[in-house]
């Protein structure tokens, strides 16, 4: 039996838009609520390491502009990168003590931020497929 790779690819391509509009999705919630409540506790986490507070307006490239491109899959792979980085910065400025702990349903404290880290490194891989503005081969992609 032969697979009809049109078929294949248009799944891959699918697989690859789902991936990009959950994580998009979920990170935006998180950038909503910073437009909405301010930076103070990322700035002052900040602080506290001896960086500069201004450092957290990065969390909106983060959690906003970086998520918006990879929904529309517009410079898809280093859009990816910015959010595997910023949940790497979020994991040391917030949650270390939390690494080798499991939550109160037995899963692991940090599974939120480690999907997010992982999904954003497997859309860097991937990149965004045909359903994007970038297109599967697209210069912007």
């Amino acid at each position: 039996m032969q697979t009809d790779t049109t078929t294949l690819r248009t799944s891959d391509d699918a697989g690859k838009l789902l991936l990009r509009a959950v994580l998009a999705a979920m990170l935006l919630f998180h950038g909503i609520g910073k437009m909405s409540h301010g930076i103070g506790f990322v700035a002052d986490l900040l602080a506290k390491a001896g960086l500069p507070a201004v450092f957290g307006y990065g969390v909106y490239i983060g959690e906003v502009i970086a998520p918006l491109f990879i929904l529309f899959g517009l410079f898809t792979r280093g859009a990816a990168l910015v959010i595997a980085i910023n949940m790497i910065v979020a994991v040391l400025l917030a949650h270390t003590s939390m690494f080798f702990t499991l939550n109160d349903t037995g899963g692991w404290a940090l599974e939120l931020q480690g999907m997010y880290f992982f999904a954003a490194l497997a859309i860097a891989l991937l990149g965004a497929g045909r359903f994007s503005v970038g297109g599967v081969n697209g210069r912007f992609n």
